[in-house]
């Protein structure tokens, strides 16, 4: 499960098994067992949300847009 960064609490990662045939690039969002998935394109949404607050959503979905261009770097790096 590749890392991207963590930031305030959350573990921002994606698994390296994404799927056959792969998923578009997204990251997941983890603290404790509460869990989001962003897609990134073609903009920033909520695949699905497992115990996040709408407060925190709201935080994670800021912090996925504004390091949207490092965590598809990360995920081309990685499956490439």
């Amino acid at each position: 499960m590749p890392e991207v960064f963590r930031r305030d609490g959350w573990k921002y990662f994606f698994y390296a098994n994404e799927g056959t045939p792969r998923e578009p690039p997204h990251v997941h969002v983890r603290r404790g067992r509460d869990e989001a998935k962003y897609w990134l394109h073609p903009f920033v949404r909520l695949a699905y949300n497992d115990g996040l607050s709408q407060r925190e959503l709201r935080d994670t979905m800021m912090v996925v847009v504004a390091e949207r261009d490092r965590i598809e770097r990360v995920w081309h790096e990685f499956f490439a």
